[in-house]
């Protein structure tokens, strides 16, 4: 298994070393640790570019990051390079190279044994059958990674069921998965036109954390990575600090709800069960736990929506504290409300299956 990793976007072209520099730092100590690098346009000459991306990348990479450079082929006409020899991206201390065009796939394989063993990143964003001609040229898997683009311009951005079907030709392979949240507060990319620099077009107008749940839970991604500069702190601290592996939903619990009510929502590991239906998503195993609990009835009579969290009262026999998310509205008044999940994250729900693992927590979304 890939493990999930989180990551910023530089673009060296439209800032200065400083803020760069200040970004690096409070991303490592967030727990950020991969690096997309824009390399897409080449103002000066070839001694200036190589000293400012080299001290850039030092920095970096003395922080711990990996740094894969976003390439075009007018970027090696301009520096004098070749593909035939990728040493300069070496000498500048770069862990991969990030194609922005295809080849031929023969070239892309070929491109994967590289001396100097820098991984090399293609564009996941075309549901086509790229991958599987350079897999058949035999690519050095290892060293071949897959990474979405981003769409700075509002309403370019994927919709979600391309985006599954073209990662998934990735996922299937066994190759390293990435692609790209936006801050709300970044105004930095490598166009004049930023209206934010998402993968997916729903995720443009969306909390920051909300975007990586969503990546997450599908399954699909191994790395999330802010496309935009320069996220807020608030939404470096947030993202860093979020579960990787299992969704959290964030929740609005009810002040009617009763310290045991509490307990079994925000102090338990749940998941669905196996046998599932329709109408809601049920933890049951908490209802043993709390079998002994009373929990009389409040806030049940009204019709319950879908993302409200409900438990069950002692009217309801054996099931009494079972905790349900509720998918499909329905009245019941065996069952109390005891909160509901924030409008943003009622997406998340679509991912929770049989047996998939939830947690709960109050508090506010960066």
């Amino acid at each position: 298994m890939n493990p999930r990793r989180i990551g910023i976007s530089l673009y060296p072209d439209h800032s200065d070393f400083a803020a760069n520099q200040d970004y690096l730092q409070r991303a490592a100590k967030a727990g950020f640790s991969r690096i997309f690098m824009s390399m897409l346009e080449v103002s000066e000459g070839k001694d200036q570019v190589t000293h400012k991306y080299q001290a850039l990348i030092g920095e970096a990479k003395q922080l711990g990051f990996e740094v894969i450079l976003d390439v075009a082929p007018n970027i090696f006409e301009a520096l004098g390079i070749s593909y035939d020899d990728l040493s300069y991206f070496a000498l500048l201390g770069a862990d991969g190279i990030r194609l922005d065009q295809g080849f031929d796939g023969k070239k892309e394989a070929m491109l994967t044994y590289n001396p100097q063993h820098l991984a090399i990143e293609l564009n996941m964003s075309n549901d086509v059958a790229y991958l599987d001609n350079i897999l058949s040229y035999q690519a050095n898997v290892p060293f071949l990674y897959g990474c979405h683009n981003f769409y700075p311009q509002e309403g370019t951005g994927l919709p979600y069921d391309f985006f599954a079907s073209a990662t998934s030709r990735f996922k299937r392979q066994g190759v390293r998965t990435a692609a790209f949240i936006t801050s709300q507060s970044g105004t930095l990319g490598p166009w004049s036109v930023n209206d934010g620099l998402p993968t997916l077009e729903a995720h443009r107008h969306l909390p920051l954390v909300v975007q990586a749940k969503h990546l997450f839970a599908t399954g699909l991604i191994d790395d999330v990575i802010i496309g935009n500069a320069y996220a807020s702190q608030e939404e470096l601290t947030a993202l860093g600090q979020l579960d990787r592996y299992q969704t959290h939903f964030q929740l609005t619990m009810l002040p009617s709800a009763s310290a045991v009510e509490r307990e079994i929502v925000l102090a338990n590991q749940h998941f669905r069960r196996g046998d599932i239906t329709d109408r809601m998503i049920r933890s049951t195993e908490v209802r043993k736990q709390y079998a002994d609990r009373a929990n009389p009835a409040h806030d049940n009579t009204g019709e319950f929506q879908r993302g409200d969290v409900v438990v069950g009262n002692d009217d309801f026999g054996k099931y009494k504290n079972e905790l349900q998310v509720v998918l499909t509205p329905h009245r019941d008044p065996r069952k109390n409300k005891v909160g509901a999940i924030a409008p943003a994250e009622l997406m998340l729900l679509d991912f929770i299956k049989p047996w998939t693992k939830f947690q709960f927590e109050e508090g506010h979304e960066a």
